[in-house]
């Protein structure tokens, strides 16, 4: 008997150890979104269920930090360095870098710590990077919530102008996304990248303004300034910051720099991670 010629795959299925090519590969995700945003869920009902205090633990965690650090930094900090709103600027700084720090961390395990999902079923895998920032996504509503009755406590105007975070934040996401894709790549084949994730997030933490007014600091250093205004989870702050508090104008730096971050995070992170699609979850 003559063997039968190889058949093309189903619709939707690709060869096991081949790369589907790019565009069916992206067409397959997006079909797939449902399962990502499943997971999202389950995982964020999953992790608070763990917790005597649940729900409360997501909005508690940005707030101690902020009372932690805002006592640290008040007493050391000189008058200049700080803003007369010195509280909404530095909560407004740390409930959004929360958001960062949320899908960069998640984003490097989102291969390595679901190995035997990756290993047993078939499925476009940069669900799983969407599925950590859908979960995070899901995070930040409480914590922005919270973020506005405080501004409201301590006296900030509430304004129509807030409502202008919502694209923000979306534009953020697809930044986070593209972030989380390629320290998702990279910790499969070099698990050490998650033990730097704490150190980078302390560096970009300190480099963000989160505490002081990089302005006003930097002002007699217009390199340092810019390249300040460059960081991007510092544009992210600033624009947030721009809508919320109206004594806080994002620099034009900024409006000009988060859409270029965005776009070259997302471009960049989705090549990247699709072109070792055919290798996650064969072992290290």
């Amino acid at each position: 008997m003559v063997d039968s010629p190889l058949r093309a795959p189903a619709p939707g299925l690709f060869e096991v150890g081949r790369r589907p090519p790019f565009g069916p590969y992206l067409v397959e995700a997006w079909r797939r979104r449902s399962f990502a945003f499943t997971l999202a869920g389950y995982k964020l009902v999953g992790g608070l269920l763990q917790n005597r205090l649940g729900v409360l633990w997501i909005v508690l965690k940005p707030l101690f930090t902020a009372v932690i650090y805002g006592t640290i930094f008040g007493a050391v900090l000189s008058s200049e360095a700080r803003p007369n709103d010195w509280v909404p600027y530095l909560i407004t700084g740390v409930f959004t870098f929360e958001y960062f720090t949320g899908c960069f961390g998640g984003g490097s395990r989102a291969i390595t710590g679901n190995a035997k999902l990756v290993q047993s079923l078939g499925f476009p895998r940069i669900l799983l990077p969407v599925s950590v920032v859908v979960e995070q996504t899901m995070r930040v509503v409480p914590i922005f919530l919270l973020l506005g009755i405080l501004l409201l406590v301590f006296g900030v105007p509430l304004s129509w102008s807030w409502l202008l975070v919502i694209p923000i934040l979306a534009m953020m996401a697809v930044f986070n996304l593209g972030v989380a894709l390629i320290v998702g790549r990279m910790s499969v084949w070099v698990r050490d990248v998650q033990q730097f994730i704490p150190t980078i997030n302390r560096i970009l933490f300190y480099a963000s303004s989160i505490f002081f007014q990089v302005d006003i600091v930097f002002a007699d250093n217009p390199v340092i300034l810019t390249i300040a205004h460059l960081v991007p989870t510092y544009d992210f702050i600033a624009l947030v910051r721009g809508v919320m508090l109206v004594a806080h104008p994002a620099p034009l730096l900024a409006l000009i720099a988060a859409p270029i971050w965005t776009v070259l995070a997302i471009g960049i992170g989705v090549v990247y991670f699709w072109r070792a699609e055919a290798r996650y979850g064969l072992g290290e």
